[in-house]
């Protein structure tokens, strides 16, 4: 039996169904609000915070944007996915701007 703490790594190419795509929904969140798990299932509560008038001030609401469910494999899998996203921002962050020339020959 797999171990389900390990995500498989050679599992062959996976094909994404082209008809999912677009109808996948953009999950925008500022913070895991909660987190726990039942019964073998990985939840994570993804909230984000809006910006309600209230007279001359402004109040934060903090709204649930999503209820993550998964396996501890798929979650695994989420978390090396960050690992990756946030390498390659912090790899993007420390190349030097391009200077552009305000004369051009």
């Amino acid at each position: 039996m797999a171990d389900p703490e390990t995500p498989a790594t050679n599992q062959g190419p996976v094909t994404i169904s082209s008809s999912s795509s677009e109808r996948a929904p953009i999950i925008y969140f500022d913070g895991a609000s909660c987190f726990g798990h039942h019964n073998g299932a990985i939840q994570i509560e993804l909230a984000a915070n809006l910006l309600m008038p209230v007279g001359a001030a402004v109040r934060v609401d903090v709204v649930q944007t999503a209820h993550l469910r998964c396996s501890v494999a798929a979650a695994l899998a989420l978390r090396e996915a960050l690992d990756k996203a946030l390498a390659m921002y912090k790899q993007g962050q420390q190349q030097p701007a391009e200077v552009i020339p305000t004369v051009k020959n």
